[in-house]
């Protein structure tokens, strides 16, 4: 039995977000194309659950299908599934909501670690921000990752103090959120 790699699940989740985020359907088709070629390397399928409490990305074992419908004969156990809401509890907050909590959150990041652990948790908040309008705390791992090996080279001109710092800035993020550090 193939098991899906806790990070497997992170990115899948993060291909299926871009994928509903972009207005242009061919490049939302290339997304798709990419968490389905993802899962597959593992034997796994996923689809997106749509209903009251708003979308689940939904990854499970591809033996589970006859004829692109799961079969509730062939699970044995479903704990080998494996969910991630889409919606977090609701939309997405308001930009200026989050905007203001995230400086906020940066100046106290400020405040206990000093100007390049500041500068790294700005653009940590840019990102968040523009990219999913959410707090800092909130972001998987799979997104630090997206911002540490996307965003931040493309996007931010660190100076060598704040790329030696990136690491403990995003850290004490979360840490004086009070939220746990995905790792």
């Amino acid at each position: 039995m193939t098991e899906l790699p806790e990070d497997a699940v992170d990115e899948a989740e993060r291909l299926t977000r871009l994928a509903r985020r972009v207005g242009d359907e061919e490049e939302a088709a290339a997304y798709r194309e990419r968490r389905d070629a993802l899962l597959a390397e593992h034997d796994y399928e996923a689809r997106v659950r749509e209903d009251d409490d708003g979308d689940t990305l939904v990854c499970y074992p591809a033996e589970w299908l006859a004829d692109g419908t799961v079969r509730v004969e062939r699970i044995e156990d479903t704990d080998r599934a494996a969910e991630r809401s889409l919606t977090r509890g609701g939309e997405a907050e308001e930009w200026e909501s989050v905007e203001e909590h995230n400086r906020a959150l940066v100046e106290r990041v400020r405040e206990a670690h000093g100007d390049a652990e500041a500068a790294n948790a700005r653009a940590f908040a840019d990102f968040m921000g523009n990219h999913y309008s959410r707090r800092m705390e909130t972001a998987t791992r799979a997104e630090l990752r997206e911002f540490r090996e996307e965003y931040y080279p493309r996007n931010v001109w660190p100076t060598d103090e704040q790329e030696a710092a990136l690491e403990r800035s995003l850290r004490a993020v979360f840490e004086i959120a009070g939220e746990q550090y995905p790792s």
